[in-house]
């Protein structure tokens, strides 16, 4: 086996939420080219997580630090939003959530400066450029490598919910695609996208790597775009399917619904099949990011269709003893209230076009979204 991936141990259930936001113009709200000038510029200590590039200079990146607690995820989040907020504000630059762009221009992006974005680029072509989407990533600590192999397809089930939960993304080239989240169509288009094979263990998946690596398809972990990977490096596992949330409390309420998910399966152990779970995985995905709440995902279990709103609210109720555990109920309450309301912020963002009739107006009041200091009710 190669030592080229090592397996860092991680604290068990820690949390590390990564969240991909939108530069505007404050002109029109179209993407704007500020990412360098802007990191260039900034006065920030770091004490919060780190701010950084993403693929084109129209994307930026806030990662938290490691936590244990979604509280102190929630703070990260609210502290290095308010960094980027006002630093934005210097440059004559804004700032936004949503998994796409409602109206850009994918030719006009430009990609960001750094090898393995160049790369990239002359790898992929005009798909590194139409890469210009926002997703928001959850790290989960892992206490073994044996332990992240399992819970990356353990979770595999359940990625329509974390899906339907932070769609985002209804629009793209100044359409409305029907898809609550479209994002991941952009994703889908690249060659190792999607789910994660059957795997054993830790020394499975080296074997699965290594074979890759010698084909000359992968050169780093970071070449599979799967739906969920370890990502070894940090010992956690990397939940990649979410849409950024327009503000950061429900970036926060999905961080628990992992956390306490993670813990519930950790605990149980429950026998899944996972090439079972392969067989369906890719239609139960496509109807998330199709209906988002309204889906119907198949159960290869059960041999039938299930309502995804009917199966997530049972889901959020069986994790009543992870959330007390772990002292995030109230997160959890806020994707139970947004379940149970009907309106995800896809749905929100099309009620913002019926008002103004336009998509500007659209992504100013997102805009306007991510500004506002939100917190949960207790």
């Amino acid at each position: 086996m190669s030592d080229a991936l090592e397996f860092t141990q991680s604290e068990p259930l820690t949390l590390g939420v990564e969240l991909e936001l939108q530069l505007l113009t404050t002109r029109d709200f179209d993407l704007t080219r500020g990412a360098s000038d802007l990191l260039r510029a900034m006065d920030y200590d770091g004490r919060n997580g780190d701010i950084k590039l993403e693929i084109t200079e129209s994307m930026i990146e806030i990662n938290t630090l490691a936590r244990a607690s979604v509280d102190d995820i929630a703070d990260d989040l609210d502290s290095l939003r308010g960094v980027l907020v006002e630093q934005c504000a210097r440059n004559n630059i804004t700032v936004c959530g949503g998994g796409t762009h409602p109206f850009h221009s994918w030719p006009e992006r430009r990609i960001s400066p750094g090898e393995r974005y160049e790369q990239t680029y002359a790898r992929y072509g005009y798909l590194a450029k139409q890469f210009t989407v926002f997703g928001q990533h959850i790290h989960i600590g892992c206490a073994t490598a044996d332990d992240a192999v399992w819970l990356t397809q353990a979770l595999g089930p359940y990625v329509p919910f974390f899906i339907a939960l932070s769609a985002s993304s209804p629009y793209v080239d100044g359409v409305d695609t029907y898809f609550q989240s479209a994002r991941l169509n952009a994703v889908s288009a690249f060659p190792l996208s999607g789910q994660c094979p059957v795997l054993a263990d830790w020394n499975d998946f080296l074997a699965h790597y290594e074979f890759l690596r010698d084909c000359g398809i992968v050169a780093s972990i970071k070449d599979l775009y799967w739906d969920i990977r370890p990502k070894p490096e940090y010992g956690t596992v990397e939940i990649r399917v979410c849409d950024t949330p327009l503000s950061i409390v429900p970036a926060a309420a999905l961080a628990a619904l992992a956390q306490c998910l993670a813990r519930k399966l950790l605990r149980e152990r429950p026998v899944f099949h996972p090439g079972r779970a392969l067989q369906v995985a890719r239609y139960n995905k496509f109807q998330a990011c199709r209906y988002g709440f309204d889906a119907q995902i198949s159960c290869p279990e059960k041999r039938r269709q299930e309502g995804l709103r009917e199966s997530l609210a049972s889901l959020l109720d069986v994790l009543g003893e992870e959330a007390k555990a772990l002292g995030c109920q109230r997160w959890l309450d806020v994707l139970r209230r947004s379940l149970f309301s009907g309106m995800s912020d896809a749905d929100w963002l099309r009620s913002r076009l019926t008002v103004h009739q336009n998509l500007h107006d659209v992504v100013r009041d997102s805009m306007d979204r991510f500004r506002e200091l939100r917190h949960p009710a207790t």
